[in-house]
């Protein structure tokens, strides 16, 4: 099968009766054929430039979670790279990190060099790429809104624990486990049952050094149903930066996604 016919990303089954849809965005180092040519990188610099933008092992963290829920979660799955386009960001201007050129489409790197060249049209990485995502996504949501009555999102991340040039907040604290939130989409007892899950790690952290988290545009800002947050995870608690093998904390990490995507599945929640 060419790269041009590998599914985009891959949307897992859970239980019906499952509120809970975990986002795995930024995990994949795959960039197909059609799209590498447009890149100015070099071979070995585009794997240096995978290895910081890549958050490793991040869907292997998600599959162990879930295959540990008694009531088991969806999941979005990213099967390409972020360096392909970023399904998390505005595709407009309300996205601040096109500031630095890492909109929906990257222009430059982690460390603020070309990526591609000045002028790009990204409408046909968009059309082909971020659109289909967005809409697999918004169609999910909608479905765990007509089974379950909400749906519940949890993006999980991971981030270095030395600051990156292309980052906009990295002066602030960079905790084991940073909590993304909204202030429409995160409620305080979301927030909390994360604090609690993830409370062995070192400490948790809240919307630094990245803060919000991903809500499919149709339902931002406006449906309740729809719950969100983001799970940051520094990179030294669970593997070798960058871009190393897993360590032993990925299996920990797992049981406290999975304990948290149970207090979710509850109906009371």
């Amino acid at each position: 099968m060419s790269t041009a016919a590998r599914p985009s990303f891959h949307l897992l089954p859970g239980s019906p009766d499952s509120p809970v849809l975990l986002h795995v965005p930024h995990g994949s180092r795959t960039i197909p054929e059609e799209v590498r040519g447009g890149i100015l990188l070099d071979d070995g610099a585009l794997e240096r430039e995978l290895d910081h933008i890549t958050d490793s092992h991040t869907a292997e963290l998600a599959a162990r979670a879930a295959d540990a829920c008694p009531t088991r979660p969806w999941r979005c799955i990213n099967a390409l790279s972020r360096l392909v386009v970023d399904p998390e960001r505005f595709p407009d201007d309300r996205e601040e990190m096109r500031g630095v050129g890492m909109g929906a489409v990257y222009t430059h790197t982690t460390h603020r060099e070309r990526l591609r060249t000045p002028g790009l049209d990204q409408h046909p990485l968009l059309e082909r790429y971020f659109h289909p995502y967005a809409h697999a996504m918004t169609e999910a949501v909608d479905a765990r809104i007509a089974a379950t009555g909400r749906a519940v999102i949890i993006d999980v991340h991971s981030y270095p624990s030395t600051p990156l040039p292309y980052e906009l907040h990295s002066t602030g604290p960079r905790p084991p486990i940073c909590l993304g939130t909204d202030p429409f989409h995160t409620p305080p007892e979301l927030r909390a049952l994360a604090e609690e899950a993830f409370a062995r790690f070192g400490g948790t952290g809240v919307d630094s050094p990245f803060a919000g988290t991903y809500v499919p545009l149709r339902h931002y800002g406006t449906d309740r149903r729809v719950t969100a947050l983001m799970i940051e995870i520094r990179r030294d608690t669970y593997m070798t930066e960058p871009g190393g093998p897993a360590g032993p904390g990925l299996d920990a990490l797992a049981g406290a996604l999975a304990e948290l995507v149970g207090a979710l599945s509850r109906p009371s929640i």
